[in-house]
């Protein structure tokens, strides 16, 4: 399973759609769970993220200063990560980033570069590229 753990809910009916669309695009090829939590400060938000991390999972952080990689690196990665946990787990953080004692568990830490995005947008373009990444895993075509 591929969860996808993120700090804040989707306002925007746009937004809501193009997840919802890479969701059941995601589905086709591997069960996908998005849990939402609250907007709070970052040690109340790293208890929330806490309590919904498994034992086992292969969790990935979504930070700023992590690891900036290509498509076609990060599908290789989904790849040898689904071969070693049968659980990956994606941590979006809060506008104030993620908690330290999150950061501590995280097995790899990404980046999809500097820039500031919106969570919500953020979340599609991960979908996007988790997506993607199947895309590729599978060898079918996919826009460029």
């Amino acid at each position: 399973m591929i969860n996808i753990i993120c700090v804040g809910k989707i306002k925007e009916d746009y937004l809501s759609n193009l997840i919802n669309d890479y969701c059941k695009r995601i589905n086709k090829y591997h069960k996908l769970n998005i849990v939402e939590l609250k907007d709070s400060n970052i040690k109340d938000e790293g208890d929330l993220i806490l309590k919904n991390i498994k034992s086992g999972d292969f969790i990935v952080t979504m930070e700023i200063d992590g690891n900036n990689i290509d498509s076609v690196t990060l599908a290789k990665s989904i790849d040898l990560w689904l071969a070693k946990s049968a659980n990956i787990t994606f941590i979006i953080g809060g506008s104030n980033g993620i908690d330290e004692r999150v950061k501590a568990l995280s097995n790899y830490k990404l980046s999809f570069g500097k820039n500031t995005f919106p969570h919500g947008l953020f979340r599609g373009i991960l979908l996007e590229q988790i997506y993607r990444s199947f895309k590729i895993n599978n060898n079918e075509s996919y826009h460029k």
